[in-house]
């Protein structure tokens, strides 16, 4: 009986596979999503200009990462920008 047990959980465990990563690195604000056999994400884009020019000639859209923490992303201080009024 015990044999069974340990069989099924072992039969169960190797049929979900491996478990999928996190796929936003919160630390840029810009992804790659890349499509095609694998899809996958790139989170290593400071800006849309620059993530359109890696996506250029590929199957892959530049998206804004969802978790990306932009409350810590402020002007440094010391930093005083002027409105045009």
């Amino acid at each position: 009986m015990r044999i069974l047990a340990l069989a099924i959980l072992a039969i169960g465990t190797i049929s979900i596979g491996p478990a999928a990563a996190q796929t936003y690195d919160p630390a840029y604000p810009v992804c790659l999503h890349v499509y095609g056999r694998n899809n996958y994400y790139e989170c290593m884009y400071t800006s849309l200009p620059q993530c359109n020019a890696s996506a250029s000639g590929r199957a892959a859209q530049c998206i804004i990462n969802p978790y990306f923490d932009f409350a810590s992303a402020r002007v440094p201080p010391g930093r005083y920008y002027r409105r045009g009024y």
